[in-house]
């Protein structure tokens, strides 16, 4: 489906058309996505959904970013669910066989949903992002909640999932602080009932020592954390750094009470070098080593006790 949500006003002088054309190139613009072809199917039970094939569909959509981008529109590219489109409609009121629900839908899109840029890049690549950012805001949502059910501690009547995620935040604070200088990549994985969280954090260092991460990125992270240590689940966490003038290193930790436990280097290696699904070995990465993380200092690790 190509549904573009647009904001702006109508100028009603046929002698104003290029005043027109330069504001239409500073109206942001957002498309609603139907990137798999499950939902694709979905849409085609709706009369005014006038395509027939997924692939098709995806060329005209590409064509179309590609065309507003060459008229200096900015556009983004949001996932279009039907089954929220449905309830949306009928929360609204809205006939669903309509364009204009399908465009209003896309608006609220733009505000509520995930979303990515469009800057010229292959849609398959768009939509990998996409999808990314998808399961990365339906994890922080979920992590989020888990962590707001939890209540308060019987014994000391502290909010247990707050006071979780402080001491996550600090843990993190901790292993960027000790880590060794360049590019860090993180791992969090947490043993989480009914489902399990994953989340990843990438961190760049300037020559001067500055870090730059991204916020939301480091909410997920320290948010999945949090759940390890607030419901004492089996995970851990996995770091790798990189230096233009150094070998890459790895290090590991394992959750471990409500806090972290150092891997040593062997239970790194076999860590890094199994695979999750088969529990075959993978053959280590060239130019590689799997370290013993540094020490994070007191209150980095704690094998029990309470943080809350």
């Amino acid at each position: 489906m190509i549904d573009c949500s647009h904001t702006g006003g109508n100028m009603t002088h046929t002698g104003h058309q290029s005043m027109r054309r330069v504001l239409r190139r500073e109206i942001a613009g957002t498309i609603g996505l139907l990137a798999d072809e499950h939902d694709f199917t979905a849409m085609r039970r709706y009369r005014t959904f006038t395509f027939d094939d997924h692939a098709t569909y995806l060329r005209q959509v590409e064509a179309l970013l590609r065309t507003l981008a060459a008229q200096g529109n900015h556009t983004t590219v949001a996932l279009f669910d039907p089954e929220e489109y449905a309830e949306f409609c009928a929360d609204a009121g809205l006939e669903p066989d309509a364009p204009s629900s399908r465009t209003r839908f896309t608006g609220e899109l733009a505000t509520t949903g995930p979303s990515i840029p469009y800057d010229g890049q292959p849609l398959s690549e768009l939509v990998t992002d996409l999808i990314d950012e998808a399961v990365r805001q339906a994890t922080w949502e979920y992590a989020t909640n888990l962590l707001s059910r939890i209540g308060d501690c019987a014994s000391c009547g502290h909010d247990i999932g707050r006071s979780a995620f402080a001491h996550a935040s600090e843990l993190l604070t901790r292993i960027l602080d000790t880590a060794s200088p360049g590019r860090r990549h993180l791992v969090c994985s947490v043993s989480s009932s009914p489902q399990p969280l994953m989340s990843a954090l990438h961190v760049d260092e300037d020559v001067d020592g500055s870090t730059h991460l991204d916020e939301a990125e480091a909410l997920e992270f320290v948010t999945v954390l949090a759940v390890g240590i607030a419901t004492r689940s089996p995970g851990g966490l996995v770091m790798r750094t990189s230096a233009s003038d150094a070998t890459d290193r790895v290090y590991g930790w394992r959750l471990r009470g409500e806090g972290l436990e150092p891997l040593t280097a062997g239970e790194v290696f076999d860590a890094y070098c199994t695979d999750v699904e088969s529990g075959d070995l993978v053959s280590p990465e060239s130019g590689v080593d799997y370290c013993a993380p540094p020490d994070l200092g007191e209150g980095g690790t704690a094998p029990g006790g309470h943080t809350h």
